[in-house]
């Protein structure tokens, strides 16, 4: 199996996770609750801008969680806001009030909904911590996954704003 956590694009080959109901979602849940999930039962998993709405007390649970049900040699594909990049961007005196507002809104989540809030600030140094101790290995930054149309490419101002990695079992 290969699953798309938070996702609602559907490709063939893919089921989808997602905590709310929407069209073409397989299996309705939360990504710090995996248990409807056998071990080893994923030979991938994509997460794109889903695991900075983990609680900090939850995130290395979850991380062991997605861990768990990776078959041996599995992949994550592990996406989130660059705290680094974001910071800086925020922090550049020639940054605009609306860029300001803007790359505030990508830090803390847009707060559109209940579930769109972010609890975690993501950047490589604490990625890599936090898949090494949830038992990954072979954690590699990319640029690009190439895998679906998602906010893991989204270039707002000509730079990625997305940390993204993939992640061995």
């Amino acid at each position: 199996m290969k699953l798309h956590i938070g996702g609602v694009e559907t490709k063939d080959g893919w089921e989808i996770l997602n905590i709310s109901s929407y069209p073409g979602v397989d299996h309705i849940g939360d990504i710090s609750d995996l248990s409807q999930f056998a071990d080893g039962a994923c030979d991938e998993i994509y997460a794109s801008h889903v695991v900075e709405h983990v609680s900090q007390q939850k995130v290395l649970d979850t991380l062991k969680g997605i861990n768990r049900i990776l078959k041996p040699g599995g992949k994550l594909y592990v996406s989130v806001p660059d705290l680094d990049v974001l910071c800086s961007l925020f922090i550049n005196p020639q940054a605009t009030p609306d860029i300001k507002f803007h790359t505030m809104r990508m830090m803390f989540g847009g707060q559109v909904d209940a579930h769109d809030f972010h609890y975690f600030g993501w950047n490589e140094l604490f990625m890599t911590d936090y898949l090494t101790k949830a038992g990954f290995s072979e954690i590699e930054r990319v640029e690009s996954f190439g895998l679906f149309k998602d906010t893991s490419d989204f270039k707002p101002y000509g730079f990625p704003i997305s940390l993204n990695v993939i992640a061995t079992k």
